[in-house]
């Protein structure tokens, strides 16, 4: 009788990264570029690096039914953002607003700053 092989998950063979390097940051405000909430804008409530995703403020509002865990305990409908891929955001300018892809570079203590490609400005960190 053959001897059972199992194959081994993505993650053990090495192909997908235990977490994703992303563009956007908590706090930074972005514009959605694709997908249904297309065109809106908001701030990053939180990301999420192994999932490659974030939640925007104000897109992909999903209801949860939601049953009272105590006697006391609040029951109803919750409406509250959902994740998106972080793919589908892009960073905005600070100098004028528009969408723009992000440059990485040194700045004069050697810490890692990100540069605006449309503007050349630098985006502040918002922690």
């Amino acid at each position: 009788m053959k001897p059972l092989v199992y194959k081994k998950s993505r993650r053990e063979r090495g192909t997908e990264p235990e977490r994703h390097k992303l563009h956007v940051a908590k706090g930074d405000v972005v514009r959605v570029i694709s997908g249904e909430h297309r065109g809106k804008e908001g701030k990053i409530l939180h990301v999420y690096p192994k999932k490659f995703r974030v939640v925007v403020e104000g897109v992909n509002i999903v209801k949860k039914h939601k049953r009272a865990t105590t006697s006391q305990g609040q029951s109803g409908i919750i409406e509250f953002p959902a994740p998106i891929a972080a793919s589908n955001v892009m960073l905005l300018d600070p100098k004028s607003g528009n969408p723009t892809r992000v440059r990485r570079r040194h700045d004069k203590e050697g810490k890692l700053e990100r540069i605006a490609v449309r503007s050349g400005q630098p985006i502040p960190r918002v922690r």
